[in-house]
């Protein structure tokens, strides 16, 4: 006698954050493949785009209430490549290559390595607030931007820039955590204060912009500003872990 195995159906407000976090997928593959291709500048907006894409599945799955373990464990594998594995080898791809050597080519895995362990350490310990240590799509944002920019660099220069982001993301440098704040938590006036300096980056400093916003956020972590805590009205609304598993 034959037994039909039903599949279980899944929600669809569960389908689509994960469909979301594809995208991010999808990116930081075309990412790698237009790096090989040496297309540098559309490889890096591409990774741009994977950021767009990790913070909509969050948003997404908060607002339909779709969060899940296999979300989480996506968003995590999603995470690994595009801002973990593209980043760097877009970085080794456009400044390090042949010319750096063994050197080079640790640094990059190094950086990736790193990324990988803040993910884990991330997934694993449940930290309230602020972000412990660079969230990895900052650390790979931060590299997209060297290349949006055209930053010229050598390559010692640009295996150290991966080796200090590394650093910083198993750091236990605390980081704002934007992601946690909620529509009525939200201080007004100091987001529209926020959201000038955004505007007046990209039009002063116009390709440069990224590298400009990305180095402001690393600094922050650095110098102690929760950026989470000072747009929101209450801090314990920002006290809590984001839903889909997100950094």
């Amino acid at each position: 006698m034959r037994y039909r195995r039903r599949g279980r159906h899944i929600p669809f407000n569960k389908i689509v954050p994960n469909m979301i976090t594809s995208g991010s997928v999808l990116c930081g593959m075309f990412s790698l493949i237009l790096t090989y291709r040496r297309l540098f500048l559309p490889s890096a907006l591409l990774l741009v785009m994977a950021v767009f894409f990790d913070y909509m599945d969050g948003k997404v799955a908060r607002s339909l209430g779709g969060s899940s373990a296999f979300g989480e464990e996506l968003d995590s594998l999603a995470d690994a490549l595009s801002f973990g594995a593209a980043p760097a080898f877009l970085i080794y791809g456009r400044y390090v290559g042949v010319e750096g050597g063994m050197p080079g080519a640790l640094g990059t895995a190094f950086f990736a390595l790193c990324g990988v362990l803040r993910l884990a350490r991330f997934n694993v310990a449940h930290v309230t607030g602020p972000f412990q240590g660079l969230p990895i799509p900052a650390g790979g944002m931060a590299l997209a931007a060297l290349v949006i920019g055209d930053v010229p660099l050598t390559p010692a220069l640009a295996v150290a820039a991966m080796v200090a982001l590394g650093v910083l993301m198993i750091s236990s440098v605390p980081y704002g955590n934007l992601k946690l704040l909620r529509k009525g938590n939200v201080h007004k006036r100091k987001a529209l204060i926020l959201t000038l300096i955004v505007i007046s980056c990209f039009v002063l400093l116009r390709e440069k912009s990224f590298l400009a916003l990305a180095g402001i956020y690393i600094t922050s972590g650095l110098l102690g500003i929760d950026w989470g805590a000072w747009l929101s009205k209450r801090r314990d609304a920002v006290d809590e872990k984001p839903a889909h598993g997100k950094e």
